[in-house]
């Protein structure tokens, strides 16, 4: 009797832990693609049971469950907005992060700006991306799928570089091309990158004070609207602009912002020099906003995981590249983690 009671012990401990495994197991990465109405797609990762199956994107190695059945999060949408030329699959181990803690993601595809068409990168893009964020969270809403299972009026928005330019328009940021225009007019030498993009560097020769002279010429000619531009949406109640482009923000708009506000900070970036952008905004929103996370040693890139194989001393790799002593495998799951933990805690379980 003592053995047989002793298996059914046993039995009713493993049926029990099982079931308790189960219930806690962490869901794993659901995929799919809504159409856009202008021809583009908007990327959806969610949380589901269905098995994952390894995919291979151009340089990268991802894992998901294409078009499988979702599972009940913690009710809310995270919109991404990825940066200049950006796509989704350099966010996608964010994106696993926030589906880990419950959260749909949702990463619409910038017209003008992305990896399949880099046409109108710069304000052009910069006036839209907000407005497509919003068509984001309309097209989740369409979505028989989703839409039961969301609670649409408490949106987080996460943006990096171009993409933190959209979270800060979405906070109420105000900002206009002639903006642009005179930061680049002051500054250019110095933050150089932000006013050209990537088509050239700096290379402390005798081609600089051309490469100077031509852009200013350009953005001069091009950039000379006054009119204020913003973008808000009630559905929106926290946004985390990482390494934003900022300059060109009116910093009284970002004052008393009209979501919750957290930056990232990456002391090493030599595409937005902070003091120009990311630490511009902690000083004109501080006490109203929250620094979520300051990387002493991080790069520009820091907001790309994974990171895309950039030939070696190419435009690219200067600018987004790791610098030599950022530990990217032990910070960014911290920072990923701390983003998802601002979320839940600014729109709630």
């Amino acid at each position: 009797m003592a053995f047989a009671h002793e298996v059914l012990v046993g039995l009713f401990v493993w049926l029990v832990g099982g079931h308790l495994s189960a219930a806690v197991a962490e869901p794993r990465l659901g995929f799919t693609q809504v159409a856009q109405a202008d021809g583009g797609r908007t990327t959806v990762f969610y949380p589901t049971a269905a098995v994952e199956q390894p995919v291979r994107i151009g340089p990268f190695q991802l894992s998901w469950a294409a078009e499988a059945a979702p599972t009940q999060g913690n009710g809310h949408l995270i919109v991404v907005s990825h940066g200049s030329g950006g796509s989704p699959w350099v966010h996608a181990d964010l994106a696993r992060t926030l589906v880990s803690r419950g959260f749909v993601v949702a990463m619409p595809q910038h017209r003008g700006d992305n990896n399949l068409d880099d046409a109108h990168p710069g304000p052009d893009s910069w006036a839209l991306r907000p407005r497509e964020v919003s068509e984001a969270i309309d097209a989740l809403a369409a979505q028989p799928q989703f839409a039961p299972g969301l609670t649409l009026d408490a949106v987080g928005v996460f943006g990096g570089s171009a993409g933190g330019h959209t979270a800060l328009s979405l906070a109420g940021g105000l900002w206009s091309p002639s903006r642009f225009r005179d930061h680049c007019e002051r500054n250019i030498e110095v933050d150089f990158s932000s006013c050209v993009g990537f088509i050239t560097l700096l290379r402390g020769n005798w081609l600089d004070p051309i490469k100077v002279w031509v852009a200013r010429q350009v953005i001069g000619w091009r950039f000379r609207d006054e009119r204020l531009e913003g973008h808000t949406d009630s559905r929106v109640r926290a946004v985390v602009a990482m390494v934003p482009f900022a300059a060109d923000f009116q910093p009284e708009s970002l004052a008393n912002p009209r979501t919750a506000l957290g930056l990232v900070i990456a002391a090493r970036d030599v595409n937005q020099v902070p003091a120009f952008h990311a630490e511009a905004v902690r000083a004109a929103c501080a006490p109203r906003c929250d620094v979520l996370m300051h990387l002493p040693e991080a790069g520009h890139g820091a907001m790309l995981s994974p990171l895309p194989p950039f030939p070696p001393g190419s435009v690219a790799d200067r600018l987004l590249g790791d610098p030599p002593f950022f530990d990217r495998g032990a910070t960014l799951p911290r920072l990923h983690e701390r983003i998802a933990d601002y979320f839940v805690e600014k729109l709630g379980r």
